[in-house]
């Protein structure tokens, strides 16, 4: 896998964190931490386990509410807005621990994504008018053609998720976050759990996702896997005890001494790559 060019850096930002602090139980989890995501890059936030890496997704995506600081979408500042307004301006997520509805049909679950996208009104729902009719066969194609084509599941598409290896279930719940068609999506650790193969095929999608003229999605990874993320990101940003000690490259990041000491000294962690 050949390490991704940096995309043009006089772009406008598409998403920026601006000095971000939040606490729980008088526990600093996050301090000051800031950044700036260009379009269609891959940045990714490592940092050892506990560094706020997790927190900070949910500062973005509105899970959690920040003491102090603002996020911002496109130039706006979407600090206060509830999750839902988030993801209807295009802000999709996946969870380090799977969140399906596990007795219903891999299809059932990635059509739940497009909830945001519907605008037909009660009658028109009621009695499947034109308005409903028209959104159910535009969603059921976006679907069909473009997301699970993508994401090579077809032969699963009627099976009950709580049945599928976790592997599958993976990919389903990115599958979801695609359903929402977001300009930004938030992965964290995508690849936990996962087989070589299964780490593999999930950085491949990851990297489809962002580079085809179809999607252009501009991702943000939290992942553990080194070979991973130094693969695939165009710039990495590091978190330890809550605050972000460097940012840039991933070979700059590999050679900054804070971050290997960060890291315990375990270099090899840092130097992986998946070939």
């Amino acid at each position: 896998m050949e390490p991704k060019s940096v995309p043009n850096s006089s772009s406008a930002p598409i998403l920026e964190v601006e000095d971000l602090s939040i606490s729980f139980g008088g526990v600093q989890a996050i301090f000051g931490v800031s950044f700036q995501v260009k379009p269609r890059e891959i940045f990714s936030i490592i940092g050892p386990n506990g560094a706020g890496k997790t927190v900070t997704l949910n500062c973005i995506n509105g899970l959690y509410k920040p003491e102090r600081g603002r996020v911002l979408l496109e130039g706006k500042d979407i600090t206060r807005w509830k999750p839902y307004r988030r993801a209807e301006a295009g802000l999709a997520r996946t969870f380090q621990k799977i969140e399906l509805f596990s007795g219903m049909t891999v299809l059932d679950n990635i059509r739940l994504g497009r909830h945001v996208h519907l605008r037909s009104g009660i009658l028109s729902s009621a009695f499947y008018l034109g308005k409903t009719a028209r959104e159910e066969i535009e969603s059921r194609k976006f679907i069909e053609e473009e997301i699970i084509d993508l994401l090579e599941i077809e032969h699963i598409r009627h099976k009950i998720v709580g049945m599928l290896p976790y592997g599958l279930q993976k990919r389903v719940e990115l599958a979801r976050a695609l359903a929402l068609n977001p300009k930004v999506l938030l992965l964290d650790e995508p690849m936990a759990g996962l087989n070589l193969e299964e780490v593999e095929d999930m950085a491949r999608f990851i990297l489809d996702i962002n580079e085809e003229e179809r999607w252009q999605v501009t991702c943000i990874l939290v992942e553990h896997d080194m070979g991973v993320v130094m693969d695939i990101s165009d710039r990495v940003a590091v978190l330890n005890f809550g605050q972000k000690i460097a940012e840039g490259t991933p070979q700059e990041i590999q050679e900054n001494p804070e971050v290997i000491r960060a890291y315990l000294g375990d270099v090899e962690d840092l130097y992986a790559t998946r070939r």
